[in-house]
């Protein structure tokens, strides 16, 4: 039975640094297949659109842990090889696109239809429409709910710990096989947790608070 020390907390302040990185990583990766998603459900053709459809359905209607191990052993299958890091960013940014497309979506259609209809009136194409009218607008709305799902994000990653990525929560786990003390471990494994998503949590209520004053 080993003792906590300053070596275990360093390991763990490593993966805490993953855990953010990976964050960051499936942000941006899901952000901007997600923004695709949106634009499909919304402006493409009726084909694109079922397709789009299609896509969401299945990844909302697929575990996380089952997109994990199809990233990290099924591509070595179809001979490309993929480390664990980015098998997991692959994995989380399909899965949260599917989430953000919709979000954003909804945001978009939000927008009120008598916008759109003053743009076309100007006579702006559809794309410019949609960057010079709708989507500064969108923008504002799209802002509380976003901020407020990279809380899940960041959650999600202890999954990783599946196909052998080490983060935040498999640090912990490596930690107590060696010092038996999991309470302690997991006590501190859930601070750090805590100090990564209640500020998100806070900033995504705050947001959304200055959006509804901002539109009374």
């Amino acid at each position: 039975m080993g003792f906590l020390n300053l070596a275990h907390l360093k390991f763990l302040f490593d993966g805490l640094l993953w855990t953010v990185g990976l964050s960051v990583l499936a942000f941006i990766g899901g952000g901007l297949l997600g923004f695709a998603v949106a634009l499909g459900r919304l402006y493409g053709w009726r084909a694109t659109r079922t397709a789009v459809s299609l896509y969401i359905k299945l990844i909302q209607g697929l575990p996380l842990l089952v997109l994990l191990p199809l990233a990290y052993f099924g591509l070595p299958s179809l001979g490309i090889n993929v480390s664990p890091l980015a098998a997991a960013a692959l994995a989380l940014s399909i899965y949260v696109s599917a989430y953000l497309g919709e979000i954003w979506r909804g945001c978009i259609e939000s927008v009120p239809r008598t916008q759109f209809e003053a743009a076309e009136c100007l006579g702006l194409r559809w794309h410019q429409q949609l960057l010079h009218v709708i989507l500064p607008q969108a923008v504002k709305i799209a802002t509380p709910p976003t901020v407020g799902f990279m809380v899940q994000i960041v959650k999600n990653t202890s999954l990783a710990s599946a196909i052998g990525f080490v983060e935040l929560a498999r640090a912990g786990q490596i930690i107590n096989n060696s010092t038996f003390e999991p309470f302690v471990i997991f006590v501190i494994v859930a601070a750090l947790y805590f100090a990564l998503c209640y500020p998100l949590s806070l900033l995504s209520r705050r947001l959304e608070r200055s959006f509804n004053v901002a539109n009374r």
